[in-house]
């Protein structure tokens, strides 16, 4: 048996499989299965009230687990899937409670990477429900694997089969827009903008804006995404002062920033991500991980340009220095 029957197979038993796609690995279980869906929150000691996201074969399979869908999602499917969008629809009765943490909305979106694809595709045609939630392969909170070896490193012997399909070619999760409402209303940045889906719909969407009414959707907590080691974001013109004034105090820095470490500088751990906002989000959680694993007391990292190609990027880096710490707490913090 090769291994996406065998990945079939367990995610009919009930089991958890690791599955790439092209944003993030993600921690996948057979969506219509509420007993399965809650290893994923134990796996990951995610909060009960956090929804998952429900990838699917196609936009065919949208009716199954959405109703009143707008013609803007199918507008939005047949533009972006499979690819980094999710879309927030209103639930079909007969999604579990635990896929939408009880809210009335479920997200819903086909990834684009051959390996989900052909996973998904044979677990409907298995007789599966055709749906598989998979939030990132990680531990709540934490930074996002995009590598089977992150999987591994973040979760272990807790999943029982991990797909290997390479590095995630984005790197960062997916845009989520909610259509649940109305108006189309961003919820979470991604690798596909505003300007894109503006340009699909003819028209701007909002930028949505946290409410009683607004649906709770993954990663937008204030603190995610973060290392164990404490995190600071600066200025360009802010980093090389602040690199002298801490390792004045002795301080270990692990440095990502845009362009390579200036000469005379004493030996850091300092990766160079580059100015090209796709290919440093491409690499950017790979980046904190290996920076987190350096011993570092602190990890500085470079606050990238403020353009709308680097909003993701920033949102992500925002709620990783929220998040981050474990180990030592910033010493310009109060």
């Amino acid at each position: 048996m090769n291994e996406i029957g065998r990945a079939v197979e367990l995610l009919r038993a009930g089991e958890l499989v690791a599955i790439p796609t092209e944003t993030v690995y993600g921690l996948g279980a057979d969506a219509a299965n509420p007993v399965a869906v809650a290893r994923i929150f134990a796996a990951k000691g995610r909060p009960a009230d956090h929804p998952l996201i429900v990838h699917i074969p196609a936009a065919s399979h949208l009716d199954q687990w959405a109703k009143n869908i707008p013609q803007a999602a199918h507008t939005l499917a047949a533009t972006f899937w499979p690819g980094p969008l999710t879309l927030i629809l209103q639930r079909q009765p007969t999604v579990p409670d635990a896929v939408t943490g009880g809210q009335n909305t479920v997200g819903l979106r086909v990834p684009g990477h051959p390996l989900a694809l052909a996973l998904l595709a044979a677990f409907a045609a298995a007789g599966g429900s055709g749906g598989i939630a998979a939030p990132s392969a990680n531990r709540f909170g934490r930074i996002s694997p995009t590598t089977a070896d992150h999987v591994r490193e973040e979760l272990g012997d807790q999943v029982a089969l991990i797909l290997d399909g390479g590095p995630c070619e984005v790197g960062i999760e997916s845009t989520i827009v909610d259509l649940s409402r109305g108006a189309p209303v961003i919820l979470r940045p991604g690798a596909i903008t505003a300007e894109q889906i503006a340009a699909a719909l003819h028209g701007t969407p909002a930028i949505g804006q946290a409410t009683a009414s607004t649906p709770r959707v993954p990663g937008a907590l204030e603190a995610h995404y973060a290392p164990e080691t404490g995190l600071r974001l600066v200025t360009a013109a802010e980093l090389p002062a602040t690199v002298e004034a801490l390792l004045a105090q002795d301080l270990r820095l692990a440095v990502l920033a845009l362009n390579a470490a200036p000469a005379g500088l004493p030996p850091l751990a300092w990766i160079a991500a580059g100015s090209n906002a796709r290919d440093y989000a491409h690499q950017l959680y790979a980046a904190l991980r290996e920076l987190d694993h350096v011993g570092a007391d602190l990890i500085l990292v470079e606050a990238p340009p403020q353009t709308m190609e680097w909003q993701a990027v920033h949102d992500r880096l925002g709620r990783a220095a929220s998040g981050a710490g474990k180990r030592q707490a910033d010493p310009f913090r109060p």
